[in-house]
């Protein structure tokens, strides 16, 4: 059975998709630890919860990013893992990272990208007044939010919504399409060759899945 590392920094509602998904077997792997830059992250708690163990390592604690990477890099390859998911982890990974787990490192994020890299997605949407947001889950390489597209999944913007409504709905999806992209993956379906997202060996577009109407 394949093995998963989560990394999280703070509330670990995707984590929770992804510690459901395992028990209910619609992702046939194990969850086997989850990692957290930050001492306070109630994702801490969902894992523990669930009987995963939790560790956290703080940055402040070593001199570089260079540094808190190569020592995160040794405590993840401690477990062995197959695939290393990020849920919500808010630092920006280095080249050597990022390198080290090639083609083994999904990210979600939540636009449709390539609009709206980095923070403060929501609030974007708002203030440009688009009708459209999502999430996409995609693989990880050095460019910021710019890896091979997997699946993304689309929702409206209504006239009245804030950040807190539009969150919302986004997360509802995101809770979805997570695990299932994480299921392909372990099922062996998914793998990204090329700089692309291939999936059943056919080379993803782009945006990347789109089911037929």
């Amino acid at each position: 059975m394949k093995r998963i590392v989560v990394l999280i920094s703070g509330n670990g509602s995707n984590l929770q998709a992804v510690i459901d998904a395992c028990q209910q077997k619609k992702i046939n792997g194990t969850l086997c630890a989850v990692f957290s830059n930050k001492a306070d992250a109630f994702g801490l708690e969902r894992a523990r919860e669930a009987g995963i163990r939790a560790h956290v390592l703080l940055p402040a604690d070593y001199a570089s990013r260079e540094a808190f990477d190569r020592q995160l890099i040794a405590e993840i390859d401690a477990c062995a893992p197959d695939l290393v998911v990020l849920a919500g982890y808010m630092r920006i990974l280095s080249p050597a990272f990022v390198a080290h787990y090639a083609g083994r490192l999904l990210n979600i994020h939540p636009s449709l990208l390539p609009k709206y890299p980095g923070l403060y997605t929501h609030r974007q949407v708002l203030e440009n007044g688009d009708e459209e947001h999502g999430t996409s889950v995609h693989f990880v390489t050095d460019e910021l939010d710019g890896g091979p597209v997997i699946l993304q999944a689309k929702v409206p913007v209504f006239d009245g919504d804030d950040e807190t409504l539009i969150t919302a709905r986004v997360q509802h999806q995101e809770h979805a399409i997570y695990p299932l992209v994480i299921s392909w993956f372990v099922d062996g379906r998914l793998a990204m060759r090329d700089n692309a997202a291939w999936l059943d060996g056919a080379r993803l577009p782009p945006e990347g899945y789109a089911a037929e109407d």
